[in-house]
C-alpha cells in the first residue's frame, strides 16, 4: 500500500527564474485553466500565467522540498510595497480602486495578490505555511496596512447578491481605509434582515472569509472583472488592530 505524500515546506521568497517561473506556471494552472482567467500578457504556450506588474513585486513562493524542480511551487503570493509601486507607476489595483484613503494615512502599505495553492494542498497546512512567511516579511518591514484585491468566481452579480451585501453590511471599512471602486459596482444589493447568513458565507471565498477572520475589511464597490472572469472585491486590513485572536490565526506556523 503506497504511503500518503507527506509534503516538507519551504516558504520563502522567490530566489531566481526557477522559483518564479515555477510559480508563474502555478499561477496558470489556478486562474486560467481552473478559473478561466486571461490577460495581455499570459502565456498559453508556455502555460504562464503573468502581467506587467511581476517585476515590480516580491514573490513569496511555497515549496514542496520532495517535488522535483520547476515543479516545486505549490503556494503563491506576491507583494509590493510602496516603492515598488513608484517604480511601476502604481499599485496593481489602483486600476480598479482608488486608493486615496490608503495613501492620506502615511503609513507603510503592502499589497497582497495573486494568492494561490496547488489544488493538492488545499485544506491543510499549506495556506499557514504561506501566512507564517507573510507574516515575517509584514514584521520584517514593519508594515501597517495591507490590501489587495480577493475574487469572487464568476461575473454574475445576481448569483452573488447575498455574499456581497453581507461584506457591505458588516464588514465595511471605516472612512479612513474605505477604498472605492472605480467602476463602481454596488455590494448593498438586498437589505441585511433579508440575507440567508449561511448561504452567503457558503458563497464566499475562503480567502476572503479567512481575511475576515483576521481583522480585515472591504472597500466600497465591487469591481467587476470580464478579462479574469471574476468579481473582485478589496480587502484592506490595519496590522495595529489585529486583536490577540487575529494575531494566533496570523502567525500560525511561524515557528
Amino acid at each position: 500500500m503506497t504511503k500518503p505524500h507527506k509534503p516538507v515546506f519551504q516558504a520563502r521568497l522567490a530566489r531566481d527564474d526557477t522559483d518564479l517561473m515555477a510559480a508563474l506556471r502555478l499561477r496558470y494552472d489556478v486562474f486560467v485553466r481552473e478559473l478561466g482567467g486571461d490577460g495581455p500578457l499570459v502565456d498559453h504556450d508556455a502555460q504562464v500565467e503573468r502581467d506587467k506588474f511581476d517585476p515590480f513585486y516580491d514573490h513569496l513562493v511555497l515549496v514542496d522540498e520532495t517535488r522535483r524542480p520547476g515543479d516545486h511551487v505549490v503556494g503563491a503570493y506576491r507583494l509590493m510595497q510602496a516603492d515598488g509601486a513608484a517604480r511601476a507607476g502604481q499599485f496593481y489595483c489602483e486600476d480598479e480602486y482608488d486608493l486615496t484613503a490608503l495613501r492620506a494615512l502615511d503609513r507603510k502599505l503592502l499589497e497582497l495578490g495573486r494568492s494561490c495553492l496547488h489544488p493538492d494542498y488545499r485544506g491543510g497546512t499549506a495556506m499557514f505555511e504561506l501566512w507564517g512567511a507573510l507574516a515575517r516579511y509584514v514584521a520584517a518591514y514593519e508594515v501597517e496596512i495591507l490590501f489587495g484585491v480577493a475574487s469572487f468566481h464568476g461575473t454574475d452579480i445576481a448569483a452573488l447578491a447575498q455574499a456581497l451585501s453581507l461584506l457591505h453590511h458588516r464588514h465595511l471599512a471605516p472612512k479612513n481605509l474605505r477604498v472605492t471602486s472605480r467602476v463602481f459596482q454596488p455590494m448593498d444589493l438586498m437589505p441585511e434582515d433579508q440575507i440567508d447568513r449561511p448561504a452567503a458565507m457558503r458563497d464566499t471565498p475562503a480567502l476572503i472569509k479567512a481575511y475576515l477572520r483576521l481583522g480585515g475589511c472591504v472597500g466600497e464597490g465591487a469591481y467587476v472583472d470580464y478579462a479574469f472572469n471574476t468579481t473582485d472585491v478589496c480587502l484592506v486590513m490595519d496590522t495595529a488592530q489585529m486583536n490577540t485572536r487575529h494575531q494566533g490565526i496570523y502567525t500560525q506556523g511561524t515557528a
